[in-house]
This record gives structure tokens, sequence and C-alpha cells, in this order.
């Protein structure tokens, strides 16, 4: 399954700390790689990830192709599994092609492609912005089963030139019906998966509202996640999708209720995560750096704790900066570090002794605002920044930890 989507905005977290920052001592540190799972390289710049879930379903289609493979090739014997094994890798390459078709289609548009991770249901392209227009989102969506469906066909025609019945044969019938599936699957209208996001794409460009296009999207996934659950099984149950009336009761019955059960909560989840990242990116021009800063008061690194915090208090300032004698910025003294210092050691500690050496990252203008003061943080994390207005003063220090609580106040409004 498909999951192409912007999962890479920073979420609020607990304890007023940024992600990539040690919560003891609040040092930024390097932004860890993407992680989940084993990297397996980086076509076009981008990370391609197999998360361990990968594994299990590989040796789930093992097993079941190895199985089918002994009723129409009992010849094979024990190599039957070799012969499967090559069919799920061969099958996930076809997956990671889907994918591509999303990245490439991404960075065509400059839209940040996070990862690529192949894992249980099939694989998800993490774009981390959305696109601009309804015509970029409808292309972005439609690439993927579109390369399925070429896929499908490739394998077809290459089935022309095979022996029916032998081992190329059989895998390539079998690589052509699991990547007309894929496209198929993947075109149903209701997101999270592709054919969703042209729904959406279609609705964005009737009503001129993304988010109409969002939610519409969603219910109908919500309606899919629903369909599947009660659907498959019965299908199955019939025949319609190869399975027997006698199957009631057997292994096969729990199977295909069990797989039921997970696409329909994968599809319901994904659905739901497509509205509540809608409503934020609705309310991310809220998040304003002007209207969030502290203000500050400007102190020299020699001042002891306990002078600086009675100037923070006559000014009604509630964060310090360690400046030079020429009044220039050096660092943000950190509120952590303040409060874990007990009141009576105050006057014997240097402010400089708990700043943090301000970094070009670090230094936020005041208008920033919405997706780019997001991604501004996410680039440097910090649990302070220091917010300047474009002469270069000093306006005050912005905490991760009250854009972190205006974030929840913004997404816990009416209709978020």
């Amino acid at each position: 399954m498909d999951d192409s989507g912007d999962s890479g905005r920073p979420q609020p977290g607990a304890g007023g700390t940024a992600p990539g920052t040690d919560p003891d001592d609040g040092k930024p540190k390097r932004p860890a790689e993407p992680g989940g799972g084993l990297l397996m390289g980086r076509p076009f710049g981008v990370p391609v990830y197999v998360a361990p879930s990968w594994f299990v379903v590989a040796a789930l289609i093992t097993w079941v192709f190895g199985g089918q493979l002994d009723r129409v090739l009992p010849e094979l014997g024990g190599a039957r599994y070799l012969v499967a094994l090559f069919f799920a890798i061969a099958f996930y390459a076809s997956v990671l092609v889907h994918e591509l078709a999303h990245t490439v289609a991404a960075l065509r548009y400059k839209l940040p492609v996070r990862r690529i991770q192949l894992q249980f249901f099939g694989g998800v392209s993490e774009i981390e912005k959305e696109t601009e227009t309804p015509g970029r989102e409808f292309v972005l969506a439609f690439v993927g089963p579109l390369l399925s469906l070429v896929l499908g066909g490739v394998f077809y025609g290459a089935m022309q030139l095979v022996e029916p019945g032998t081992v190329p044969g059989v895998l390539l019938a079998g690589l052509m019906i699991s990547n007309l599936i894929v496209a198929a699957f993947n075109l149903l209208p209701g997101l999270p998966l592709d054919g969703g996001r042209m729904l959406r794409a279609v609705v964005w460009k009737i009503t001129g509202k993304p988010m109409s296009g969002t939610i519409a999207a969603a219910w109908v996934g919500r309606g899919l996640a629903v369909t599947v659950l009660i659907g498959l099984p019965l299908l199955t149950h019939t025949g319609a999708l190869g399975g027997t009336a006698q199957d009631i009761g057997g292994v096969e019955t729990v199977m295909d209720a069990l797989l039921a059960a997970i696409l329909a909560g994968i599809i319901w989840t994904g659905a739901g995560n497509s509205l509540r990242m809608a409503r934020l990116r609705e309310h991310l021009p809220d998040l304003r750096a002007r209207t969030l800063t502290r203000r500050a008061v400007p102190v020299e690194s020699a001042t002891p704790l306990s002078e600086a915090l009675r100037r923070a208090n006559e000014a009604g300032a509630r964060a310090l900066v360690v400046v030079d004698g020429q009044g220039n910025p050096k660092g943000v003294v950190r509120e952590a570090a303040i409060v874990g210092v007990p009141e009576h050691r105050r006057p014997w500690v240097a402010v400089s002794g708990l700043a943090q050496e301000l970094t070009d990252g670090m230094k936020v203008p005041a208008e920033l605002a919405g997706e780019a003061l997001l991604d501004r943080l996410k680039a440097t994390p910090a649990t302070e920044y220091l917010v300047v207005e474009e002469t270069g003063e000093i306006y005050g220090v912005l905490s991760t930890a009250d854009v972190e609580r205006a974030f929840v106040k913004a997404m816990a409004r009416p209709g978020a």
C-alpha cells in the first residue's frame, strides 16, 4: 500500500525539549539521520529504508507463493522457496519503483522528500511539504499507480517471450498481477491512498479550498476502511477472490479476516491523520515568532544569576540574553538551567555558565511564521532561540515550549 504524503512535520513533544536536544543539558545535537530500518541506498539523494516489518511480509510471501509453486511446478521441490523469495524481492522492487515515481515528481516540484520506506503493506514516500496547486497534487499522486500499471504491462510483454508453465513464466505472471493489484488498490478514491489524493485534488480544484478536498477524501477513505473490513472476507468466502465456502472456520477464513482488519485499520488511521495534518496546516499561520517571543534583558557574561533575574523581574522580562561589552548577543540563558540552580547558589553562579552559545540557526527573524518558522526550528534543534529584528536588534527569546503550547492550543480549537 502506498501512503505518500508529508509526514515530516515537527510535532509537539513532552517537557518542552526540542527534537534532537539532550533533555539534560539542552545543547543542540546534530539532527539524526531519518531512520526506520535498513538503509538500502539513496536514489536521487533520498534515503531508502527497509523496515523490519518487511522481513515478516517477505517470509509470508515466500511461504504462500512457495505453496502455490508446489502445485504448479512440483518438480522444483525445496527450491520453490528460493524462487518464492526471489518473487518477494522483485515485488518490493516494483513497489520501490512506484515510490520513486512519487519522489521524482516531488523533487521536480521542489518538494523535499525525507525518505522512502518499504514496510509491511508496501511503501511510503515521506514528502515534507504540500503541493501548491491541485494540478500538481493530482500529478504527484497519479504517477505512482501509473508506474505500477506500466510495470504490469512490461511484465505482460515479457510473459509473451517465455514458455508458459516455466519458472520465468510463473514469476512474470505473478509480478504482472501483483503490480496491477497495487495500481488498482492505490487508485481507490480515499485517503491515504493515491486515489484519495487525486480525489482531494479534484475537490480542491472545484471548490478552491484544499481543506474541503481533504475532508471529502478522508471521509471517503473511512468509508473504504469499513468496506474493506466487511467486504474482503465476504468476497474471499464467496469465491470472488479465490476463496471457498469450505474455508469457514479454517485458517484461510481467519487470515482473510485478519488481513481485512489490518488493511481497514491502516486506511482508517491514515484518513484520520490526513485530516489532522490538514487542520494543523490551517492553524500554522497562527504560530508567529513575534507574538510568541518572550521579552528579554541583556546581561554580560560575568553577571551573577541572582542579579540577572532581579533585572529581568524589574523589566517584566522572562528571558536572559548574554551579550559582550558592545552589546552583541553571544548566548541565551536556558530556562531549564536556571531552574536547576538552587536559590541560595544563584548569587555565586555567573550567567555565562548557564547560556547556550548562539549559532546562526538559533537567530530567528521576528516576522517568521507558520511553516517557515517550524522549518527553521526543525533545522536547528534547541530549547531557546534569539529573535531579532531586520536591523539585527534583539527582540526577545523564543522558547520551544511556548511554540509547542501554542501549537496544541491551536489544534484544540473548535473544528480542529
